[in-house]
């Protein structure tokens, strides 16, 4: 019931009916993720969304697996007009807005529904506006990825001396690095498609992504063992740039965002029911999944060691602790 609550609210604020368009035009999302994952089913939604409210005067060209750069390069070329969409991580996009680095701080959100509240009402606005801000975007809708879950090639991670002085790929991320070396991992920031080659010649010994992700990607091919720690929840923003957006027509405009938060209710949906097939499937491949004995001392230490480093950085203490009290 929370969940369909939060939805209805947003949805009720786009228009029901859609005029139709005079002139076509198509749009490029580009994206690092391959078709069929989150991502994907995200993207493939709202293409198929956009072009039936259009009557196919909105056509929706896809191009996953960073086959546009890498999701740092596209969050870049979405704010300068050269890309009209993009489909990222949201660890691309705070280097462009250290504000929207409260997302990506350590064991805020706790659930699923911790991930809706943090994506829609109050706070959804409120990231919605500093990315317009500070980045040059606008977020039409959100991925729901499920926490992002350690995966290595070295051995069972259980405790915090499991992962002492392992090489952890993650994205060009602070708070993400900081994370992880409070824990005693050696982070090294790498960007997602080189992630693969690196693990398969052992630049790195591990990556941390949610089922789904770690499946279609074949991390079993390359990793041995996963850990299921709940320290962050893997959020994926689909944007659009400002100067994109603001060229559009009202008509547009509405049918872009309508499709967007439709997209999004999908998301979700797909992470809750194909979440654990993927699981299944890594486990038939030969990963051996384990979970966390000692996950209070993980989080203990990011309250203690890492989230004091940033509050600054991410809008003060007060701003932050208001984001916690949303999420209550």
């Amino acid at each position: 019931m929370k969940l369909t609550h939060a939805f209805a609210i947003s949805a009720a604020i786009i228009a029901a009916s859609v005029p139709a368009l005079a002139q076509a035009k198509t749009f490029k999302l580009g994206m690092g993720d391959p078709l069929d994952s989150d991502q994907g089913a995200l993207a493939s939604r709202f293409k198929d969304l956009v072009e039936y409210y259009s009557k196919g005067e909105l056509k929706v060209t896809l191009y996953p697996n960073g086959s546009l750069g890498s999701e740092t390069e596209m969050v870049q070329n979405a704010r300068l007009g050269s890309l009209d969409m993009a489909l990222v991580g949201i660890g691309n996009v705070t280097p462009f807005s250290k504000e929207l680095g409260v997302l990506t701080m350590p064991y805020v959100m706790q659930s699923h529904s911790d991930a809706v509240a943090m994506t829609t009402g109050e706070l959804g606005d409120r990231w919605n506006t500093l990315a317009q801000k500070q980045v040059g975007v606008n977020i039409l809708g959100w991925t729901y990825s499920n926490f992002r879950f350690l995966t290595n090639s070295k051995r069972p991670v259980k405790s915090l001396a499991d992962v002492n002085g392992m090489k952890v790929r993650v994205p060009q991320n602070p708070i993400m690095l900081a994370s992880w070396e409070a824990w005693g991992a050696n982070p090294i920031a790498m960007s997602w498609n080189e992630t693969f080659t690196a693990l398969q010649q052992k630049v790195v010994d591990g990556q941390d992504n949610p089922y789904i992700v770690n499946n279609t990607m074949k991390f079993y091919e390359v990793q041995d063992y996963l850990t299921e720690v709940h320290y962050m929840y893997s959020l994926q923003p689909l944007i659009i740039g400002n100067g994109t957006l603001k060229k559009l027509s009202d008509e547009q405009r509405t049918i872009v965002m309508r499709a967007g938060l439709e997209a999004q209710q999908h998301a979700l949906m797909f992470q809750i029911s194909e979440s654990g097939k993927a699981k299944g499937n890594m486990i038939a491949n030969g990963i051996q999944v384990s979970t966390l004995e000692d996950e209070d001392k993980w989080i203990a230490i990011a309250k203690e060691k890492v989230w004091p480093q940033f509050y600054e950085s991410i809008g003060g203490k007060e701003n932050f602790d208001h984001v916690l009290e949303q999420l209550k």
